[in-house]
């Protein structure tokens, strides 16, 4: 650092600053003297900065730092109820915890509480790490938080404006994963249902993943996704704390009449009350698989999110931002994908009765009620079922 200093005419010290890349130099300063050490090949030793790293999380710390959890839902506790977003927080908590940070809750829709405000605050009490979390998709504006004095990292897409650093869970490969298993286990007529609404929260990678996956599967077996509810009026489904998530009954009765599908791929509290309102017993008459898995135990088949490890993952991507004293919104924004994790479970049983192939390459496949199955025959669903 002292070749640095020479060539650039400062203090060491201010080279120290402008390498850890400090917001108390001038940003011009900064550049100019890390351009310098990358000319004379200045490389920081990776073992010496994780020993500094290690003294610094094992000081004793009466006053940790603090980092801003800002949620925006309609009350402000609110999303504490819904799925997903308690065990964000839960996973960022403990992350702060082993960290040393503190993690504190921040409500955008406090009275009188503007993003002017808001940043006046955080600057006000020295803090500098923002995590953006649990926004309801109906406000979708822009946060226009003073960014150059802060790091940042988002959970999820909402609001997309700007454009940080975010962590989610693949949903995409979640489905395809849940696909993959199901065709696996012998199935090839394959129901997909999800609420409109969550679909666009994560940017349609729902349906991009069903539809990818479909195309392993004849033409023949691809059955239409069941989104509700319908498309319009949108607020049916925009409105994120308002708008009850389940299908219509009998538009989710018509699909099954419709398209007969051997299995069911959705959220259980989606379909299960209404399959059992049809008379349908699972697996017997219809197999059923759980993308939001909550139960561990063998009885149900589906995929665990690990949420909590995204809001783990969020808060140390932070950390390392604040470490590297990386401010304000970034020039490319990355974005890191939690995959799930399958569970085998007793509602989705091997598909034991295909039917013979014909000659080919990839044969045909008979229908289901044409063949002998170790189930009974499904039953029809009626309208009568409903009453």
């Amino acid at each position: 650092m002292a070749d640095i200093a020479r060539k650039c005419g400062v203090h060491v010290t201010t080279v120290s600053l402008a390498l850890r890349n400090s917001p108390r130099l001038p940003e011009q300063t900064r550049l100019a003297i890390q351009d310098a050490a990358r000319s004379l090949g200045y490389a920081p030793d990776p073992l010496l900065r994780a020993l500094v790293s290690y003294r610094h999380n094992i000081a004793d710390r009466r006053c940790p730092p603090t980092i801003a959890y800002i949620t925006n839902w309609d009350t402000c506790w609110g999303w504490k109820t819904v799925t997903a977003h308690p065990n964000f927080y839960d996973g960022a908590l403990r992350a702060a915890d082993e960290l040393g940070f503190k993690l504190e809750h921040f409500w955008m829709r406090e009275p009188g509480l503007t993003h002017g405000r808001l940043s006046q605050i955080l600057r006000a009490r020295g803090i500098n790490g923002i995590i953006i979390a649990s926004h309801v998709r109906e406000i979708d504006h822009a946060l226009r938080l003073d960014w150059d004095h802060f790091s940042a990292v988002k959970i999820d897409y909402f609001p997309h404006e700007p454009a940080l650093h975010n962590v989610t869970n693949n949903q995409c490969d979640i489905i395809r994963l849940a696909m993959r298993r199901v065709i696996a286990a012998g199935y090839r007529r394959i129901g997909f249902v999800m609420h409109r609404g969550w679909d666009h929260s994560v940017d349609h990678l729902w349906t991009a993943g069903y539809l990818c996956e479909q195309e392993n599967l004849s033409p023949a077996d691809r059955i239409p996704m069941h989104l509700f509810p319908g498309p319009e009026p949108v607020e049916r489904w925009m409105n994120q704390s308002k708008s009850e998530v389940v299908p219509d009954l009998a538009e989710f009765r018509d699909w099954l009449e419709k398209h007969r599908p051997e299995i069911v791929i959705s959220k259980g509290s989606f379909v299960l009350p209404h399959l059992r309102t049809l008379g349908l017993e699972i697996p017997r008459d219809i197999a059923f698989a759980d993308v939001f898995l909550e139960n561990f135990d063998g009885t149900v088949a589906g995929v665990r999110q690990n949420h909590e490890t995204v809001g783990a993952l969020a808060l140390e991507t932070l950390s390392g931002l604040l470490q590297h004293n990386k401010r304000g919104v970034p020039h490319i924004p990355k974005t890191t994908f939690v995959e799930g994790t399958w569970f085998d479970g007793a509602t989705l049983p091997p598909f034991t009765a295909r039917g013979a192939s014909s000659s080919g390459v990839s044969g045909s496949r008979r229908s289901p009620r044409a063949t002998a199955r170790p189930r009974p025959a499904r039953k029809t669903v009626s309208i009568l079922n409903i009453e």
